[in-house]
């Protein structure tokens, strides 16, 4: 069974960078693919793409990660100034895609679309 875990910002932009990481690790070694809203930073995400390179095994295999952020986009000026007085309330636009590699093949991002690309995780035969 696939199964996808919305985390909006509130439930992690509490939480210190250890404990954010310890969390979204749990969650995507349990075979979830998580959506986080606001997304992460650029550092927060070199931070978990490197703890999880130094857990993978035959049982975990890495990750695989995809942010899109709003903020690249052209924008009219009214919009900007109000994304601008959100930003400085804590408000984070964008949205990652987190999944386990042995689950997620592909993430794919043009301007107008994501695609996740997945696969049913088997049971492993004893």
């Amino acid at each position: 069974m696939l199964t996808l875990q919305f985390i909006p910002n509130t439930e992690i932009a509490n939480l210190d960078q250890e404990s954010k990481l310890r969390k979204l690790i749990s969650l995507i070694k349990s075979d979830r693919i998580l959506v986080l809203e606001g997304g992460l930073s650029s550092y927060e995400e070199m931070q978990l793409i490197e703890r999880t390179m130094e857990q993978i095994n035959k049982e975990f295999r890495g990750i695989e990660i995809c942010t899109v952020s709003s903020e690249k986009r052209k924008t009219e000026f009214s919009t900007k100034i109000k994304e601008a007085i959100l930003k400085a309330f804590g408000y984070k636009s964008g949205l990652t895609i987190i999944g386990p590699a042995s689950i997620v093949k592909e993430i794919r991002r043009d301007p107008t679309k994501i695609e996740l690309f997945a696969v049913n995780k088997r049971p492993r035969k004893k």
